[in-house]
Parts: structure tokens; C-alpha cells; sequence
């Protein structure tokens, strides 16, 4: 990949992750998407909820909202509603997204709004010390899983094909050039995208590690995999634990984005109109008095 200039993404502050942790890598490919996209900081907004991942609109020179736990989608939604001029990223992670958070994701992808989530899932809650997550994987052994897990995990791939996602897709960490080249599709697409990122936890997840992965992951484009064939990409999806696809799963460019049919956002959203008057706010006051 040709040398790209991040440096207008980067803000004077340290991240607070751990040493190691797969958000470094999330942080690097994003940085380098949106660098290669050449798009200005002021016309992007990242919208996160609570957890190890969701510090990221910190070190990102962006417009950053900083929401409440699982709640990002629906603060990145109404964002894109009002000024849908903006690119809007969400962002956190499997605890935050897949747990408080699923049942928002589920309705952004039958929406199909015009915004990309970035979920990094590293298959524990990091931020409180190493819990059972959604995506835990059966048999791992954590705080509140002394034993082993017996829950099976949410197939975030899956959930978001089946809920009308119109792009989704994979990365991994160990892969920020492969990964940033997917999240320039991404925030390219018209439409709701999913972005399910393997982020190991170096602290709490002693089982799924960067080593773990690389036996493991392979890239989809390598083997001709046809991201616009639903069938395939619900085949590719059931994959894990002995191989595990990075990569888009599917696209479906035929099915209109939210703010292609909603007659307010077509016309610029609430933002392109004019301030109403100080006459007019009267008149609207007086029809509920």
C-alpha cells in the first residue's frame, strides 16, 4: 500500500489502552482510511458508547461524541439525520454493541442508514476486568466463567445479514492495511455498514490471541468469494474456530439508504433549514396553547 499521511488524524494524546491491545491496530487503520479517503475532520463525527473501545473518538482529530453505554447507534443515527452531509462512524465494542447495544444494531441495519460501525470485538469486557461477553467463545474461562463459558456466542455476521445490512464485514488488528482498505469501502458504501474488527485483549483474553488468530484467519478475496451472493456470504459467516474469514461477506447496492427515502434528509436534513423566526416560533406555540 502506497505511503499515506495520517498526520492531520492525529491528535497530541496518548491513548490509555494497554500495551498491545488491538485498538492501537483499529485506531492505525482507521486513521489511514479516512486519510486515504482525503476527507476534512470537520465533516466527520465518531460516535461511541462505553468501554476500552469506545475512548477512540479521543485520539482521533475529529468531531467525537462520547455517549452512554450501547447507545451509540442511535446518537450516530439521529447525527446522520440532521446533517447527512457529515461522515458518521460508530464505534465500541462486543459488550457495548452486542449486548446492551444489539437491539439499536438490529434496527440500523433494517434501516439501513448511511453510517459504518465499527465494532472492535475482543470477546471479553475489557473495561471491567475481564467478564463473559456476547461473543465469547464456549469454554472460555473468565471472571464470571471460573468453569468455562456455556453460553454459545452472538454471530454478529449473521445477525447483520439477516437484520438487512447492506455491507458487511471483517477485519483483524494484526491486519490495519488490509483492514483500512475495507473501512474505505465502508464509509464509501451507501448504506448501513457493519465492521466486525478482531481486537484481541492482551490483559484478560488469554485464549483468543494475536497468535490464536494468525494460525487461523485467512482473507475472503483470496479464495473468490462473491460478496454480492447472500448464499456465500451466509456459508462464509458460520466459519470459525479452525478458520476464521477476514474481509467483506456481502454488499447489496440495490437497496436504497434511509436518507434516500426519507423526504426531510433528501433535502439536507433538519441542518439546511432556514432558522425559523421569532413570529413563527410564536405561532407554532400558540397551537398548543
Amino acid at each position: 500500500m502506497a505511503t499515506v499521511d495520517i498526520k492531520k488524524f492525529q491528535v497530541n494524546l496518548n491513548p490509555t489502552w494497554c500495551p498491545g491491545c488491538g485498538d492501537y491496530g483499529l485506531l492505525r487503520g482507521l486513521q489511514t482510511a479516512l486519510a486515504k479517503l482525503d476527507l476534512d475532520p470537520s465533516e466527520i463525527v465518531i460516535v461511541s458508547g462505553i468501554g476500552c473501545s469506545s475512548n477512540l473518538p479521543h485520539f482521533i482529530k475529529a468531531y467525537g461524541y462520547h455517549s452512554l453505554h450501547g447507545r451509540a447507534l442511535p446518537t450516530a443515527q439521529g447525527v446522520k439525520m440532521v446533517n447527512p452531509r457529515l461522515t458518521v462512524i460508530a464505534a465500541g465494542g462486543d459488550g457495548d454493541g452486542y449486548g446492551i447495544g444489539v437491539g439499536h444494531l438490529v434496527h440500523a441495519c433494517r434501516r439501513n442508514i448511511d453510517i459504518t460501525y465499527i465494532v472492535m470485538d475482543n470477546q471479553i469486557y475489557g473495561l471491567t476486568t475481564g467478564q463473559t461477553s456476547p461473543t465469547s467463545d464456549v469454554g472460555s474461562k473468565t471472571k464470571t466463567s471460573p468453569d468455562g463459558n456455556y453460553e454459545y456466542p452472538l454471530n454478529p455476521i449473521l445477525l447483520a445479514i439477516s437484520s438487512g445490512a447492506t455491507f458487511v464485514a471483517r477485519t483483524f488488528s494484526g491486519e490495519p492495511e488490509h483492514m483500512a482498505d475495507i473501512i474505505v469501502k465502508a464509509i464509501q458504501h451507501k448504506g448501513f455498514a457493519l465492521i466486525d474488527d478482531i481486537s484481541p485483549c492482551v490483559t484478560y483474553n488469554k485464549k483468543n490471541t494475536y497468535q490464536w488468530f494468525k494460525e487461523r484467519v485467512y482473507k475472503l478475496e483470496d479464495i473468490g468469494h462473491d460478496p454480492y451472493d447472500i448464499n456465500q456470504a451466509i456459508q462464509r459467516a458460520t466459519e470459525w474456530e479452525d478458520k476464521i474469514p477476514i474481509g467483506i461477506f456481502y454488499i447489496n447496492p440495490d437497496k436504497p439508504s434511509y436518507d434516500q427515502l426519507d423526504p426531510v434528509i433528501r433535502e439536507g436534513g433538519m441542518f439546511a433549514k432556514p432558522e425559523i423566526t421569532e413570529d413563527e416560533k410564536k405561532e407554532i406555540l400558540n397551537q398548543f396553547l
